[in-house]
């Protein structure tokens, strides 16, 4: 094994289970497995999902739900992007479930339904804060109806995103009060015309953790069932629910390829960032920056190799990276090295590397293989 991402599917059906006791067995569960299953491979997690009893997936191009049903994915798959008129067939053709959120995509995907003989679900997404795709609050009752109208559509859902749902802050709480009181009159202004709303949603990670009142009929947790808590419980007072524990689904493992002795002066890697300051040995690991091992965590990493940490030497190029192994070393050629897993985990390295849990296992690419094991 040069360089493989290990994804551990029973860790991420412990975490879907944690979830699924939190908000109680009559919500349902929305599994996002758009950008490759956060970098976990979308189609192994969609059958692990589909198998432990998630309602739906999610994700964000018709590409990505097309490789799903290919792969023999059922499910409903929630198109949560605003796709281009072109993929509109392909919509149809892949059974998916889009938002909607204005009358052009609406009476387009309605003409679309119309020539294939069919009747496509769709949920009415509903912009209550975030900025992104979706409709105003005050227009949602008038597209509920054009819904309605729409005789190859069914409205069967209603969403909305919340943007700060992972912060702990008072303000930030006061924000998502706001966004979900907003939500509710929205779909309130549905069920006031006569029209069933359908699945109402709005929970991500940081909603499932901290705002139950934000968990209605479905939640759509994403980095949570990854293994990454987006917030913690114990930051807000009097918290009425236990934490819940999130175990990280990936570990990045790469092997040591060759190892070579390093005079004190003398650099190694791009740049001449770093210098040996005593005579030392390196070892050479197949990984680098387009395996999704971020470049700016040169000389801010680690890589763990026989149960002991060693530090990075110098920068981390596209296909290696160097680790200083110390002039007495029990590393041979050929010993596995962890990258991030146990003890240290996406999220240490995120902080290292200035980002986020998410782009790490997102940035993980295609080349590294998944291998996926149960405990």
């Amino acid at each position: 094994m040069r360089t493989a991402a290990i994804i551990h599917l029973e860790r991420f059906l412990r975490n879907f289970y944690a979830v699924k006791a939190r908000i109680g067995k009559e919500k349902r569960v929305c599994v996002p497995v758009k950008a490759d299953g956060y970098g976990h491979g979308a189609l192994q997690i969609a059958k692990t999902s589909q198998e432990a009893g998630a309602f739906c997936l999610g994700v964000a191009t018709v590409n990505e739900g097309m490789e799903l049903r290919k792969g023999g994915i059922t499910i409903p798959i929630l198109l949560m992007s605003q796709p281009l008129p072109q993929e509109i067939p392909g919509i149809i053709e892949t059974s998916l479930t889009p938002f909607v959120s204005d009358s052009w995509f609406i009476y387009a995907l309605n003409e679309q339904a119309a020539l294939s003989k069919i009747t496509l679900p769709v949920h009415l997404k509903i912009d209550t804060g975030m900025g992104r795709i979706g409709c105003r609050a005050e227009e949602t009752a008038a597209l509920a109806e054009q819904i309605a109208e729409c005789k190859s559509l069914e409205l069967k859902g209603t969403a909305t995103h919340l943007a700060v749902s992972d912060s702990a802050d008072l303000k930030d709480i006061a924000y998502t009060r706001t966004q979900l009181s907003c939500f509710k009159d929205a779909v309130n202004a549905i069920r006031t015309i006569g029209i069933d709303p359908g699945i109402v949603h709005a929970a991500n990670s940081g909603a499932v953790i901290l705002h139950p009142d934000a968990w209605f009929d479905m939640v759509r947790p994403g980095i949570l069932l990854y293994g990454y808590k987006a917030a913690e419980e114990n930051l807000i007072p009097n918290f009425p629910f236990e934490p819940l524990i999130a175990e990280p689904v990936m570990e990045l493992k790469s092997t040591v390829v060759m190892i070579k002795k390093i005079k004190k002066g003398e650099s190694v890697s791009y740049g001449r960032i770093w210098t040996a300051e005593e005579d030392t040995k390196i070892a050479i690991l197949p990984v680098g920056y387009a395996d999704g091992f971020p470049r700016i965590a040169s000389g801010k990493w680690q890589a763990v190799i026989g149960g002991k940490i060693y530090p990075l030497a110098g920068r981390i190029s596209m296909d290696q990276c160097c680790v200083n192994l110390g002039q007495n070393t029990t590393v041979r050629r050929w010993d596995e090295a962890q990258i991030f897993g146990a003890g240290q985990d996406a999220a240490a390295l995120a902080a290292a590397a200035e980002t986020i849990p998410y782009e790490i296992t997102c940035s993980i690419n295609k080349r590294v293989p998944r291998i996926y094991v149960n405990e």
